[in-house]
């Protein structure tokens, strides 16, 4: 497990270089929700990515820094990576979201694409960071990622009271963002619940929860672009997960879709599918009811794509409220 003073000294590193974002509370059922989709860069990717880089030593990023990415950790290397006056390399999946892409390309990174899914972008990165003597920033398999990743739960206990919360609802992929604030969340609140939860189409971390294997699954990718792709053998989120995380729940892309427009048609929060799957597990009626906290870890989605979602559900949301 992580030390708590780990937590607390990321929070102090990044403090000078993120938003503290602000949370929202619904009057209605009590539930509270962090907004890391107005963290800077769109996503709390910035988090875990500046906190592992700016612990580095500079013999250790001079011959620069590389990653694999869906896109928001990418972001967030790139932006770390100029603090230090170090280059960023970041190996991305073909089929990237164009913002995410476009994103890491204004923060001042080399992006390269690779055909296939994450999983491979991820072999590759590795391999080149490897061969050039790189520093390797992992978006999850990283004790100084996963510490950064978790001073959302540090913030989150300054600003609102969460004795009274029954449950904190984190999205799953390698596990960073949980393995972060799950162990935080457990240190002052022992009684609280930590859920998971993951789309359907990419369960591979529900898959090493429940039953200790990826093996046999099939991906089939959707709107939860940040969350896709196969976790690392022998992670370290892997054992962290199982020792804070109560359970994992999968969320179809209807119900990430719905989320997507539900956020936006009643708060006018702009969330990518990667952040929705919270929420998405709400309105489903998948998780048990109380009030909770719901994370919304990300708002990379092209404005195109967000358009398509609220015109599908216009109906419902016409009146914008």
């Amino acid at each position: 497990m992580i030390p708590i003073e780990w937590f607390l000294q990321a929070r102090e590193r990044i403090a000078p270089h993120i938003i503290t974002t602000p949370v929202l509370v619904d009057q209605e059922s009590g539930h509270i929700f962090k907004l890391e989709n107005r963290q800077t860069t769109g996503s709390f990717k910035l988090r875990g990515a500046l906190n592992k880089v700016l612990s580095l030593k500079d013999w250790e990023t001079q011959n620069g820094l590389v990653a694999a990415s869906a896109g928001n950790h990418g972001q967030g290397v790139a932006m770390a990576s100029r603090l230090v006056g170090a280059h960023a390399t970041v190996f991305v999946p073909q089929d990237v979201s164009s913002v995410k892409l476009e994103g890491m390309r204004q923060l001042g990174a080399e992006v390269i694409l690779v055909e296939g899914g994450y999983e491979l972008a991820e072999v590759e990165a590795q391999k080149f960071a490897l061969d050039q003597s790189a520093a390797w920033i992992s978006p999850y398999n990283d004790g100084q990622v996963i510490a950064g990743q978790g001073t959302i739960a540090l913030e989150l206990a300054d600003q609102v009271t969460l004795d009274k919360m029954k449950a904190c609802v984190i999205p799953v992929s390698g596990g960073g963002l949980i393995a972060g604030m799950g162990p935080v969340l457990k240190h002052f609140h022992p009684n609280m619940r930590i859920i998971g939860i993951q789309a359907a189409g990419s369960p591979f971390m529900h898959g090493l929860f429940y039953h200790n294997s990826q093996d046999g699954i099939e991906e089939v990718l959707g709107l939860a672009d940040g969350l896709e792709g196969r976790v690392e053998e022998h992670s370290i989120t892997i054992p962290i997960i199982r020792s804070v995380v109560d359970e994992i729940i999968l969320v179809t892309e209807a119900e990430i879709e719905t989320a997507i427009a539900h956020a936006w048609g009643k708060w006018q929060e702009r969330i990518e599918g990667s952040a929705a799957v919270t929420l998405a597990a709400l309105l489903s009626g998948k998780m048990v009811a109380g009030p909770s906290v719901f994370v919304f870890s990300g708002g990379n989605i092209h404005s195109s794509l967000h358009e398509q979602v609220m015109q599908k559900h216009r109906e419902a949301y016409s009146d914008g409220k």
